[in-house]
């Protein structure tokens, strides 16, 4: 019994307050690493078209649809991650923010392409 009630004075000790310590939201974690892909592919692209002084392949244009969608998908995993209880939601909102970012780059490129 002795060895229980010190287990949790032990770990009661390493905590504020004798309160359990926060951990990131996963669904934040997910739109970080959403965020950081999206980032890097937008970068590629607009490094790929700048080197070949705009004349850029269909798979070039195809692949900006896909990043749209995958930055919509990690601005929505970043949104459901503040939904969870008890965390901390740091990671959702470099998430949303990067994301949103993102989202704008690739409407300036379909808005300044349009015009």
């Amino acid at each position: 019994m002795f060895g229980k009630d010190k287990k949790k004075r032990s770990r009661r000790v390493n905590t504020k307050y004798g309160q359990k310590t926060l951990k990131h939201a996963k669904k934040g974690i997910q739109s970080c690493m959403m965020a950081v892909l999206c980032a890097v592919i937008l970068i590629v692209m607009i490094l790929v078209s700048f080197l070949m002084k705009g004349n850029v392949n269909i798979i070039v244009g195809f692949l900006c649809f896909a990043l749209l969608a995958l930055a919509l998908y990690g601005f929505r995993l970043g949104l459901r991650g503040l939904n969870e209880r008890d965390k901390k939601y740091i990671t959702c909102k470099v998430g949303i923010g990067v994301n949103g970012l993102v989202l704008a780059g690739v409407a300036a490129i379909f808005i300044r392409g349009l015009v």
